[in-house]
This record gives C-alpha cells, sequence and structure tokens, in this order.
C-alpha cells in the first residue's frame, strides 16, 4: 500500500518537472502537420546557414587574398620610390658629370689653342734660331754678330742720352748740407767706389732741382712746402729716367712704377707679411696678401715712411739697371749717384765692346 503510494508521488513529481503537453487526438494531425513545417523550415535554415558559411568562408579568403596583395602592393610601390629616389641622384650626378665634362672640354680646348699658338710661336723661332745659325755658320758670321751687337749698343748709347740730355744729373760744388740725399763718390766700372768725403764735395741736381732727405724724416707744421715739392719733383724725373732706360734696355723692373709727374708712385707686388702674435701662445701667425701696394714718391701728409720706402724701392730699380750691366751699386741712399753712374757706364766706350747682353729693340 505504502509502495504504491510512493510510486504514484514519485510519477507525479516526474510529470511536474517534464511538461508533458497533451494534445487531444483530434487535434493531433494539426499538431503533427505543424511539427512537419517545423521540421522543414529548420531543415532549409540548416542548408541557408551552410550555404551562408560557405560564402563566408570564400569572402574571408578573397579578403585575406586582397590584404595580401594590398601588402605586396605596398612593398612594391615603397621599392618604386626607393628606386626613383636612386633614379634621380643618378640623373643628378650623370647632369653634374655632363656639366664637369663640359667645362672640362672647354678647358682643353682652351688649352689646346694655347698649345697651337705656343706651337706655332716655337716653329717661327726654331726657323728664326735656324736661320741665325746658318748666318752664324757662314763665313764672318761670328764678325756680323758682334756688329749688329755693337750696333744695338750704340743705339741704346743714342737714346739713353738723350734721356740723359733731358734729365741731366749735374755736380754742383758748394758746401754739401746735412740735409743733401746725395753726394756723388767716385767709382769705377767694377764698382769699387772711394767713399771719401772732400771738404768741399757739393751735391747732385737733376733739373737743376736738389733731391733732399729732411722732408723725409720728419715733417711738422713749419716745413719748407717748397723744398717737399721740388723732392717731389726731383723723384718724378728719376722716375720717368728710370722707366725710359728700363725699356731701352728691355729690362722689366722689379718695382714698375705709375708715373705722374711730382705725383708718381711704385708699385710693390711682394706679399706684404703681417705677423700678429697672441697673447696666450709665442706663435706667430703671418698673413699675406699678394695684391700690390702702391708707394707715393712724395710726402702724403705727415706719413713720411711710405715715401722713404717708395725712394727705397727706386732705388732697387737702379741698383737693378745696375747691376744689368754688370756694375755694383752705390748704396741705398744715393739715387742720383746711381742714375748718374748708369747713365756715364753705358754712355762709356767700354759698354759698346761689354759681354751685357743684348735685346732686340
Amino acid at each position: 500500500m505504502e509502495r504504491n503510494r510512493s510510486l504514484a508521488d514519485k510519477n507525479k513529481s516526474d510529470r511536474e518537472k517534464v511538461k508533458v503537453k497533451v494534445i487531444e487526438w483530434e487535434e493531433f494531425e494539426q499538431e503533427l502537420a505543424r511539427l512537419w513545417s517545423l521540421s522543414s523550415a529548420l531543415k532549409e535554415a540548416q542548408e541557408k546557414k551552410q550555404s551562408l558559411q560557405l560564402k563566408l568562408q570564400s569572402l574571408i579568403e578573397v579578403e585575406a587574398e586582397s590584404l595580401n596583395r594590398s601588402n605586396e602592393l605596398e612593398e612594391m610601390k615603397q621599392k618604386l620610390e626607393a628606386r626613383k629616389a636612386v633614379m634621380g641622384k643618378m640623373s643628378m650626378h650623370s647632369m653634374l658629370a655632363v656639366e664637369d665634362t663640359k667645362m672640362k672640354e672647354e678647358q682643353l680646348s682652351t688649352e689646346l689653342r694655347s698649345l697651337l699658338v705656343a706651337g706655332t710661336a716655337l716653329s717661327v723661332a726654331r726657323k728664326r734660331l735656324e736661320e741665325s745659325n746658318q748666318l752664324l755658320s757662314r763665313d764672318n758670321g761670328y764678325i756680323r754678330l758682334k756688329n749688329l751687337q755693337k750696333m744695338l749698343r750704340r743705339r741704346q748709347q743714342n737714346m739713353i742720352t738723350q734721356v740723359s740730355l733731358l734729365y741731366p744729373v749735374k755736380f754742383t760744388m758748394g758746401p754739401a748740407h746735412e740735409q743733401e740725399l746725395e753726394s756723388f763718390p767716385n767709382t769705377s766700372r767694377s764698382g769699387n767706389s772711394a767713399r771719401f768725403k772732400p771738404a768741399n764735395q757739393g751735391t747732385l741736381t737733376i733739373l737743376g732741382l736738389h733731391l733732399t732727405m729732411l722732408p723725409f724724416k720728419m715733417t711738422s707744421f713749419f716745413t719748407d712746402k717748397k723744398e717737399v715739392q721740388k723732392s717731389a719733383t726731383a723723384l718724378g724725373y728719376v722716375g720717368h729716367a728710370v722707366c725710359l732706360i728700363a725699356s731701352y734696355l728691355k729690362v722689366p723692373l722689379r718695382y714698375p712704377l705709375r708715373l705722374g709727374g711730382s705725383h708718381s708712385y711704385i708699385i710693390d707686388y711682394g706679399p706684404s707679411v703681417d705677423p700678429t702674435t697672441s697673447d696666450l701662445t709665442s706663435n706667430t701667425v703671418v698673413s699675406t696678401d699678394v695684391k700690390h701696394v702702391e708707394f707715393p714718391l712724395f710726402l702724403d701728409g705727415q706719413d713720411t715712411t711710405r715715401a722713404a720706402y717708395a725712394v727705397f724701392l727706386l732705388n732697387k730699380d737702379l741698383e737693378q739697371l745696375l747691376n744689368f750691366i754688370g756694375v755694383k751699386s752705390l748704396g741705398p741712399r744715393h739715387v742720383l749717384a746711381n742714375l748718374k753712374e748708369l747713365v756715364r757706364t753705358i754712355q762709356s766706350v767700354d759698354y759698346i765692346v761689354s759681354d751685357v747682353p743684348v735685346l732686340s729693340l
């Protein structure tokens, strides 16, 4: 009895847990049809799901492939940009190389033209040399050469005599004052000079003008302006005479002159050295300037250093001409004396038969 009761309670509790729908027999066919339609719809949904899964899988594959292709295209684009940059650099280098080649071609063409001109001049000189050798190889060729040299020296003598007449350097007797820049010592052609000073030695003048050194030592407000002007005029005469004699002797002056009468200049092409010493080190820094510097052969204001240096350079030109004809200079302070000695030596008979090199005029 109790067992049956417990089984009934158990069945009741199972029915409560599982809700069972009780269908009447009259509604069974309808419910069956409904279940059949639901089963068909579920089957169609599953088929659509499978087709959608297939489509989605294909789309995912296509998207992955397109992404890979996009990455490949990006890499190719980067490589193309890098190649473009390389090609741009190569194009720039090629343009520079073309310009450099053109410049080198122009330089080579200029050098070639220079070589052609030099070759032509060399051939002409060689032809002249051969003609000269033929003339010398003939009878009395050497004698003819010596006669030609004598003719050239006589022509030089004649032209330099005209210079001496244009700018005569004369020895004026009288007391020589301390301010005189020139005193004429007795000299010989070998350069040996008897540097003695007699009691009444006198001074040298050019066109009657003395060349005094007082204005080149000091200037002040009370300096005689006429004396300064006379010295500047005398230096202008000397500079002009030196230029004429150098041109007749075909000697390029080491210090050329820019003539301007009493306002003439002499040019120094040597580098000017400007030493500057540092306070911290003992090393000396030397800066050179290769530009030429002009020094006045007259007093420019109160500065006498530049004018004195100009006179020194002018005397160096005279020394160059004296050395060219084989005579030594009389000293750095004897401008007019050196000029007179130069003219005297060229006008002497020994100059005709000397071994001084003679260039064609």
